[in-house]
């Protein structure tokens, strides 16, 4: 497959969540996936696996790697790898007898990823957890919501801004060095680091005495000119109007006549000046905002419903999405100028290709039967 990481063979170890996804953006970018799934029916999951875009770009082998034969069957698939991905508990792989210094004994050059909530070590490591309490932990939760109570986020900010990209990002930096010295390692991350990454600009402002309560900032809702409002016709728009430059042009753009009236950094002005956009924005439909605002330097965009998205112009100018066995989903990126990736294999169910790469790894007739009793399905 071309793309960038073309050559770059992975083996993840079947996972929810930000593994799963650091998975498929390593196969988006040209790298030999294989995902090792557990025999049977798939257990739990949002969607069948046929629709869950997160499994696409990789082949499936069916392992029970409690058992020996099948372990021996994912050792050997280690063995001509780049990269290992797991995301079970710290302790849980070793206890398979497939922890780092068994799999690094068989491949040196090995990059073993392994992607938690807490980190390998430390009090909460071993305890379960969800992107709630990581970013709860790291001081992304207290800062979003209205001052009354934080306001629960959808799972992006722990699970795959603070897990996924961290764990694409330190595989992608492993085996950059892995070119070089010919020697594979162990990467740790955890989701409540990532998180604590992504809040360093905040962790900034804090530094230099400039926080504020929750709620009651530029970028939390506190302001009139950063943030969303409701159409007459139920619709909904954004704005970011932060530069001030920008906040004229969205006073020119709506009329207003007499700026002075609407200090922008008054912040004792803005509850009442939030009330009066209020008004203003539920006088005319999102459509109609849209023709006057968009493409603007008001900073503006209409807030869509998730099946609007792939429709919208822009996504359709850059080909943002596409359509494969009726599954529209979003399509790899960043964009390459020289490397760019093919379109990925659609997501197949557990186990589709495990005879195939039996084969590959030199297994015939009578072991794959012999196999399939023992763990291998």
């Amino acid at each position: 497959m071309a793309g960038p990481l073309q050559g770059v063979r992975v083996i993840e170890i079947a996972s929810i969540g930000p593994g799963p996804l650091a998975a498929m953006l390593l196969a988006d970018m040209g790298a030999e996936v294989i995902r090792v799934d557990r025999p049977g029916p798939a257990a739990g999951g949002l969607v069948p696996p046929h629709q869950d875009i997160s499994r696409r770009g990789r082949r499936s082998i069916a392992l029970d790697v409690k058992q020996d034969a099948a372990r021996e069957v994912l050792l050997r698939l280690i063995e001509g790898a780049d990269v290992l991905v797991e995301g079970f508990r710290p302790g849980v792989m070793e206890r398979l007898g497939l922890g780092p210094d068994a799999c690094l004994a068989r491949n040196p050059r090995l990059v073993y990823g392994r992607m938690t909530g807490w980190g390998q070590q430390g009090p909460l490591a071993t305890a379960a957890g969800h992107d709630i309490n990581y970013i709860a932990l790291a001081g992304a939760l207290g800062m979003i919501g209205t001052p009354e109570a934080p306001v629960t986020p959808l799972n992006l900010v722990g699970d795959y801004g603070g897990g996924t990209m961290l764990l694409a990002f330190g595989i992608a930096c492993a085996l950059f060095e892995a070119r070089g010295s010919g020697k594979g390692q162990v990467v740790d991350a955890a989701m409540v680091d990532g998180v604590s990454l992504l809040m360093t600009l905040f962790h900034s402002v804090q530094a230099a005495g400039r926080t504020k309560p929750r709620g009651t900032g530029v970028l939390d809702g506190g302001s009139h000119y950063y943030g969303s409002y409701r159409c007459a016709d139920g619709g909904w728009i954004s704005l970011g109007s932060i530069e001030p430059q920008f906040y004229a042009l969205l006073l020119d753009k709506l009329g207003i006549e007499d700026p002075a009236a609407w200090p922008q950094h008054d912040a004792s002005r803005w509850p009442a000046l939030k009330a009066e956009l209020a008004h203003r924005f539920a006088q005319k439909t999102r459509d109609e905002w849209c023709a006057l605002l968009e493409g603007t330097d008001v900073c503006f965009a209409p807030v869509l419903a998730l099946d609007e998205v792939p429709g919208h112009p822009h996504q359709k100018a850059r080909d943002a999405f596409y359509t494969q066995d009726g599954l529209t989903q979003p399509a790899p990126a960043p964009r390459f100028s020289r490397s760019a990736p093919e379109r990925p294999r659609a997501p197949v169910a557990a186990g589709t290709d495990t005879e195939a790469i039996l084969r590959e790894l030199g297994y015939g007739d009578a072991d794959i039967a012999t196999l399939r009793g023992a763990g291998v399905g």
